[in-house]
């Protein structure tokens, strides 16, 4: 099964969210809706970035990976990009 790293923006605050998902869209509604505690609070929620990957095990491992960089300069250039070049 594929899945998806994804990038949301809180356009009030300018924070990221990173996630990862098996479908896009269902997650979108997810978030927009108030039902993920991380995101609860954000307001004006957009989708920035997503890139697909073979399997949803991929997408995990990718997206743990970009949040232990916690690092807004390499957000802003997976999103400038248009892709994430990241090692495993």
């Amino acid at each position: 099964m594929k899945g998806f790293v994804y990038i949301l923006q809180d356009k009030t605050s300018g924070k990221f969210y990173i996630g990862s998902t098996n479908d896009i869209e269902r997650r979108l509604y997810q978030h927009n809706h108030g039902h993920t505690i991380t995101t609860k609070r954000m307001r004006k929620i957009i989708l920035i970035f997503h890139q697909e990957f073979p399997s949803l095990e991929i997408a995990r491992r990718i997206e743990r990976k970009l949040k232990r960089l916690k690092r807004r300069d390499y957000i802003e250039k997976i999103i400038s990009d248009g892709f994430i070049k990241l090692g495993l």
